[in-house]
């Protein structure tokens, strides 16, 4: 996709994101209540089959271009299932399986399930394999940011495939991490943005709290890590397309690593400039910041990424370290 189409349809989903969701939408989110009105403002653009290619009937986004629609909806808290509907779509696509109308989501077989509760359908993925189920029964259960994680006791498999060698092994993982992380880096720039806004106007020994040295510094690096976030999840996506999610774990785990310890960083920072007044009920910063805890667990941690990372560049060993690193930066400059 061009970026002038790439930015028209950011625009639009952010328009639509704008009108059909805020505080009061998370709030009941978190009872229980499916945002369908937000639901039926983003499907109508299009976007459930976005990532799958033109010639089985889907819109054939890159997961660069996707990046920047889980990016928005990091910034807005993730009010639905998009993200997953559009990975579980692509993962039928890839394994050749029809793509159902209606709600969809995906996960790892025998893991809790992303919004589980609200969807028709649920891909599973064990290693290799793919298999569309009808919900069945779902255990509700939910994550710190109060969001949809349930037990499932899935129907018979409808459909059933394998995906191409480019996914590895562990796709829902790589896919989860590689979504969360944008997530994350959508999250931590509203978390700024409201930072910022606050600071500006609280006012605090006859001036705003933001002109204070101390904490401009501590915003300066909110604003430093939520760009390395960002960052981080476009060249992750970037990565998966050119060589596939198995040998983009690289990428993927760097920008997990990267979002994981800015949402512990930046969201300490958030929490101190706004008080306990961040924590209120009412207030948005709270939705933010506790997704961000939420989906540093999911998709694989910090550690386990980094445990990962350094496992293979021991076992490549130290000589290889620096040509592997640069090799991978101009394979995109070339």
């Amino acid at each position: 996709m061009s970026e002038d189409l790439s930015a028209i349809l950011q625009e639009q989903v952010a328009r639509a994101l704008t009108d059909a969701t805020d505080v009061a939408t998370l709030r009941a989110l978190e009872t229980g209540a499916f945002p369908q009105a937000a639901w039926d403002a983003l499907e109508s653009l299009g976007l459930a089959l976005a990532l799958v290619p033109e010639e089985a009937g889907g819109a054939g986004l890159s997961l660069e271009d996707a990046a920047g629609l889980f990016l928005l909806l990091g910034q807005h808290g993730a009010p639905l299932p998009l993200a997953e509907g559009m990975g579980a779509a692509l993962l039928l696509a890839a394994a050749g399986l029809p793509v159902p109308e209606g709600v969809l989501t995906f996960a790892a077989a025998g893991e809790a399930v992303p919004w589980g509760r609200h969807a028709a359908h649920v891909v599973l993925v064990d290693g290799a394999r793919v298999s569309l189920h009808a919900i069945g029964t779902a255990t509700p259960s939910e994550n710190i940011g109060r969001e949809p994680r349930d037990a499932l006791a899935p129907g018979p498999a409808l459909e059933e495939g394998a995906l191409p060698a480019r996914f590895g092994a562990e796709a829902a993982r790589g896919l989860t991490a590689l979504i969360r992380s944008a997530q994350m880096a959508g999250a931590l720039q509203a978390a700024l943005a409201l930072a910022v806004d606050y600071a500006n106007t609280r006012v605090q020994f006859g001036r705003p709290i933001g002109r204070f040295q101390a904490i401009q510094q501590q915003l300066a690096l909110f604003a430093a890590e939520a760009a390395a976030a960002s960052v981080a999840a476009r060249s992750a996506a970037r990565a998966a397309d050119r060589r596939g999610l198995a040998d983009a774990g690289f990428e993927i785990g760097c920008a997990k690593i990267t979002a994981g310890e800015a949402a512990g960083t930046c969201a300490a920072i958030a929490h101190q400039v706004f008080a306990a007044i961040g924590v209120t009920e009412e207030h948005a910063l709270h939705h933010l910041t506790r997704r961000l805890w939420s989906w540093r667990e999911e998709g694989g941690t910090e550690r386990f990424w980094a445990q990962r990372i350094g496992a293979a560049a021991q076992a490549r060993g130290g000589a290889a370290l620096w040509p592997d690193i640069t090799a991978r930066d101009e394979e995109f400059c070339a």
